[in-house]
């Protein structure tokens, strides 16, 4: 099959490649679908091995790695309906399936049985069951891949990547003899990068689970059915040189997948491309819940405006970057306990509060990220030191920091949640008012109730949508 090529816009080897933007970030997704950290990375080898040895161009391989890096894009957008379904854990229940060939009847009640509403007594978890029972059978087990795959392709399309890059994320999930989903595609009216895709990450999947045999045997199992049988013919011939499962343990971009992938074919990255990666990882950050819908570029939109009154103290682009990635964090967090319509327990606020922790150690990862990585990662820090994870005092955090922690808790006051409806904006004031140089810095509260940030944010959320 014909991929589309990437035009080479600059000759030049950029000073930032994109793959490396892509491949830190990879890590979240990685989180989101209840994968070991690492786990797009080592995909990513063992697609592009592929590639290469299909004689792939390497324009074609460009497009695959972007493909593999980012083909969870959309995993955080079914987050909610999976829990819903199964009642549990959606990275448990999300990593479980990879296990099971759940096309065959037996392993879906296996499954099922499993993963139904974990840990509940017996009578929740038939009640649970027969919800599910009736939830499949109106296809929302389609949906999810639906809501996953569509979701994925549209984030490929807002970094601004090509449509084969798309088209292959949207089809990953498809399979050999139209048994896929999300629509039931058949041979090679999947796309070819789709198809390699879908082979890779199982074959990681399995082999972090069980070694090189254990994904052999799973490739020949499901050839045919699952998988291209040309692919599996490949890789089987492949998996037997120890040369191709060489540094899948410790898998790095630069050492292991960019020297398969020219420089100069790689999208030039400028501040406009960064600013649509920002974004669109913004999107798979609020996707994890319906509450949190927009939150970030909320969040990105009342710190500008914070710093603006304040007189432009913090670098615009930069306090955006991070107002829009300052909750990556929270895609290690269960809708389970993200959701929660009541109190959290003391184990289920460590969970949430752990999120700061892995905002900090995801965008340490991303070069052009890390300078503003401590300052996303502070954004529950207060000026006491009383806030969280680090419990940091006012004369060690940032303006950004301090900017961002004004601007998280007016979002947070002034939107729904699953505990609690909008507070009302006497509220909102008196509660800034209280806080105000105990948990807040005195001068961003000012700036937000004094300078019509507030205002802004009790809008009705239909209004506010229209003035963005």
């Amino acid at each position: 099959m014909r991929a589309s090529t990437i035009s080479v816009t600059n000759s030049r080897r950029p000073a930032l490649r994109i793959s490396t933007v892509l491949e830190g970030l990879s890590h979240a997704l990685d989180l989101t679908e209840g994968h070991p950290r690492g786990h797009a990375t080592r995909t990513a080898l063992i697609g592009l091995r592929l590639g290469r040895a299909l004689q792939l161009s390497p324009a074609v391989q460009t497009e695959l790695l972007y493909a593999l890096l980012l083909k969870d894009a959309g995993c955080s957008a079914n987050a909610a309906l999976v829990c819903d379904l199964f009642g549990g854990c959606d990275h448990e229940v999300k990593r479980a399936v990879w296990m099971r060939d759940w096309r065959r009847l037996p392993e879906q009640v296996r499954y099922a049985l499993q993963w139904i509403e974990r840990g509940g007594s017996l009578v929740a978890r038939l009640r649970r069951f027969g919800h599910f029972a009736v939830r499949h059978a109106q296809g929302d087990n389609t949906q999810v891949f639906t809501v996953r795959c569509e979701r994925g392709a549209s984030i490929a399309r807002a970094i601004g990547l090509p449509d084969s890059v798309a088209e292959a994320i949207r089809a990953m999930d498809e399979h050999w003899d139209g048994g896929g989903y999300p629509y039931g595609l058949k041979r090679d009216t999947t796309p070819l990068l789709a198809r390699i895709i879908g082979l890779a990450q199982v074959m990681e999947i399995f082999w972090a689970d069980a070694g090189v045999d254990r994904a052999v045997a799973v490739a020949r199992e499901r050839r045919g059915r699952w998988f291209d049988p040309a692919l599996v013919d490949l890789f089987c011939e492949l998996a037997r040189d120890p040369r191709f499962w060489a540094g899948l343990e410790d898998a790095r971009l630069e050492r292991d997948l960019l020297t398969l992938v020219p420089a100069s074919l790689e999208m030039p990255v400028d501040d406009r491309l960064l600013d649509r990666v920002a974004g669109a990882f913004a999107l798979i950050i609020d996707a994890k819940s319906p509450f949190t819908f927009d939150h970030s570029r909320r969040v990105a939109a009342y710190a500008a405006a914070i710093n603006e009154r304040l007189g432009t103290v913090v670098n615009p682009v930069r306090l955006h970057r991070a107002g829009l990635l300052h909750d990556i964090g929270k895609l290690s967090v269960p809708n389970l306990i993200l959701d929660k319509p009541g109190r959290l327990d003391a184990d289920e606020r460590r969970t949430i509060q752990l999120h700061t922790t892995y905002t900090l150690s995801l965008l340490q990862r991303v070069p052009i990220f890390h300078d503003f990585a401590d300052d996303a990662a502070n954004h529950h820090e207060w000026i006491d030191g009383q806030g969280y994870s680090r419990g940091l005092t006012g004369d060690r955090l940032s303006p950004t920091a301090r900017i961002l922690a004004v601007a998280d808790v007016l979002d947070a006051l002034t939107s729904e949640r699953p505990y609690k409806s909008r507070t009302p904006g006497e509220q909102v004031r008196a509660i800034f008012a209280s806080e105000r140089g105990s948990h807040f810095d005195e001068a961003c509260v000012d700036a937000c109730l004094d300078g019509g940030v507030l205002e802004h944010a009790l809008r009705p959320p239909a209004a506010m949508s229209d003035a963005a």
